[in-house]
């Protein structure tokens, strides 16, 4: 097959991996600007609310930066558990998404 048949689908999937890599990049930032918020507006002492908080924002920082290794290394959008293709449309939701719906629902 000539590498001129090639292009626009290895043009098309970098497009797309470019575009997730910026979404992603975009969600980090700004769980970043949510953590460094929450520190910034934390009183001194602890609050267990604030703590919960911040965890569940270190918890989706991990998940993005997962999901981008896994763009790295070409097994974005592939369903950790059933090793089926994530839908687009819930990638659009969730870009770090590691299991496809029904597979999450199982799994918790």
């Amino acid at each position: 097959m000539p590498s001129e048949m090639l292009r626009p689908a290895s043009h098309h999937r970098w497009t797309l991996a470019h575009e997730m890599h910026q979404r992603l990049e975009h969600e980090r930032t700004s769980r970043l600007a949510q953590l460094a918020a929450l520190k910034e507006s934390a009183p001194t002492g602890t609050d267990t609310q604030l703590a919960v908080q911040m965890n569940a924002i270190r918890r989706v920082l991990a998940e993005i930066e997962a999901a981008q290794s896994r763009l790295t290394s070409d097994t974005y959008g592939t369903c950790q558990a059933c090793d089926r293709p994530i839908p687009a449309e819930r990638l659009e939701i969730l870009p770090y998404a590691r299991c496809c719906v029904g597979c999450q629902e199982r799994t918790g």
